[in-house]
């Protein structure tokens, strides 16, 4: 199925878009979301329209991602843990953690947009990755102190 995409959506595509995608996917995702329309004369004549409307929502949007970003450079993620004479963790930093760590200093962050590439099991720095926006990737330091 055939849609236009009336927001930025990351690994599909930007606004404006026409898009190929499953018939479900459209149907129970994007168009409840409004995220989609579907391609008719009648539906691009009304993207056209609206156009100027979304791409002031999508500017809106690239802006509070740019904020997070600096919001986070001004913090910095630590953590206290129990941990064995190796320095091994009992467990592992998850992406719940660090959301709720994040929650605290008022930033809120979706799961979808954090990045964990190696997990963290250990004391010390370890780098993860926050992606609020498509193109905009930062890569933060966490810090695992011993308890």
């Amino acid at each position: 199925m055939k849609v236009i995409l009336t927001t930025t959506i990351k690994k599909l595509g930007k606004i404006g878009d026409t898009v190929a995608v499953k018939s479900g996917y459209a149907r129970n995702f994007l168009f409840p979301n409004n995220m989609a329309l579907r391609e008719n004369k009648k539906n691009i004549q009304h993207y056209e329209k609206i156009k100027d409307e979304m791409r002031i929502k999508e500017e809106s949007k690239l802006n509070d991602a740019k904020k997070l970003i600096e919001g986070i450079k001004a913090i910095k993620i630590t953590f206290s843990k129990e941990a064995d004479e190796k320095d091994q963790l009992y467990g592992s930093i998850t992406k719940k953690e660090i959301l709720e760590n994040l929650l605290e200093n008022n930033l809120k962050v979706k799961s979808d947009d954090i990045i964990i590439k190696n997990q963290i099991k250990s004391i010390g720095e370890h780098k993860i990755e926050i992606n609020p926006y498509e193109d905009i990737i930062e890569e933060f330091s966490v810090i695992v102190n011993k308890n």
